[in-house]
């Protein structure tokens, strides 16, 4: 057990009982029909329906797999679709008991307008809000993760390409940011609520109550550190001035996983920050040995340079969780679903994986 970990009280939850519903059958039914008392009253164990329990991802590329380097053929490029979802994202990392099915809806690049119930379109796809009650529907969902809203005012990709490009410049790339960083997250949290609402909506619209699933909302990680060696800080890996990179691991993310926390707060989701899980594993920090490290580089395709269609998207998976980094944070998540307390943080520990630890 990791260091940072407290003690915890376990919640019991509707699958940890359901032999000793078994055996509680005869009194509850008896109960059930006393004067007074109507059978739709009755708590409910669980998802609604008989389909498989389910667990969903939604959102953008740090849900969809970005950076894993493995995306199922319709969504690398066939004809048009650039999501980017992977065999080794992170919701097929999450294990719950009785989870039969683990369905990722997330897409590389998506906003708040994408996840919402409307007419947005990304990459030939529609609301994921309205897939998620398709499939509502057909599975028994018991648990919803999203991570939405760096690709709307924040821009969060976008800029790390401009501080990229500014490596070169006269100037660092956060100086205007520091500025304006604060508006820019004030105008992203209701957009980030009003995604998680129409999450709600969709689910009661297929027959769902608050109680039968839990919404858990995630923040974002650092992809890159300032702890990086000066032969890396080049097209060999990590091009960003070390002024830059303290400010977006310091500053940056952290402001970033708060407006989140005040998004999961205001919509009644529970919420985990990933704004230290990639603490001594960024992008860069292993020097000549990437082995220890969660995060892409700066990755091309060069093959794709080759090819018009394909070319735009040939560094699309710089600075993103790889394959180790999807696992982490997928055990981390299973470990924040099994847990009672509203929000937590996914921390390194002392033996080398990311774990949950609850905060205030």
């Amino acid at each position: 057990m990791p260091a940072t970990l407290a003690p915890r009280r376990r919640r019991v939850r509707w699958w940890h009982v359901a032999a000793a519903l078994g055996v509680l059958a005869g009194v509850l039914a008896a109960i059930a029909f006393l004067p007074g008392e109507e059978p739709a009253q009755r708590k409910r164990q669980g998802p609604p329906g008989t389909g498989p329990l389910t667990v969903v991802s939604i959102g953008d590329s740090t849900l969809s797999g970005e950076g894993t380097g493995t995306y199922t053929p319709e969504t690398d490029g066939r004809g048009g679709n650039w999501c980017h979802r992977s065999p080794d994202a992170v919701i097929h990392h999450v294990d719950l008991p009785g989870v039969r099915r683990k369905i990722n809806l997330a897409c590389s690049g998506a906003t708040t307008e994408l996840v919402r119930l409307g007419t947005a379109r990304r990459y030939t796809e529609g609301s994921q809000a309205a897939q998620l009650r398709r499939i509502a529907k057909t599975h028994r969902v018991t648990a919803v993760v999203v991570a939405v809203g760096a690709n709307d005012d924040p821009r969060f990709s976008a800029r790390l390409t401009d501080c990229a490009k500014a490596y070169w410049g006269p100037t660092p790339c956060t100086e205007a940011m520091r500025r304006d960083w604060p508006q820019i997250i004030e105008r992203m949290v209701p957009k980030v609520v009003r995604a998680l609402q129409d999450i709600r909506t969709a689910l009661a619209d297929a027959g769902y109550r608050r109680g039968d699933y839990q919404l858990v909302l995630l923040s974002y990680a650092s992809p890159v550190s300032p702890d990086i060696p000066e032969s890396l800080r080049s097209l060999n890996g990590c091009p960003f001035r070390k002024s830059d990179l303290e400010w977006i691991r310091s500053t940056g993310v952290r402001e970033l996983s708060e407006g989140m926390r005040r998004a999961a707060d205001e919509a009644g989701a529970r919420f985990l920050d990933l704004s230290r899980a990639g603490e001594g594993h960024e992008a860069c920090t292993g020097g000549d040995d990437p082995s220890s490290e969660w995060f892409t580089r700066l990755t091309v395709r060069w093959d794709d340079l080759r090819d018009e269609v394909r070319a735009s998207h040939a560094a699309q998976e710089s600075f993103h969780a790889n394959k180790e980094g999807h696992r982490q944070i997928g055990r981390c998540v299973s470990e924040f679903l099994a847990m009672p307390e509203p929000r937590a943080a996914c921390l390194p520990g002392d033996d080398g994986d990311l774990h949950a630890a609850p905060t205030e």
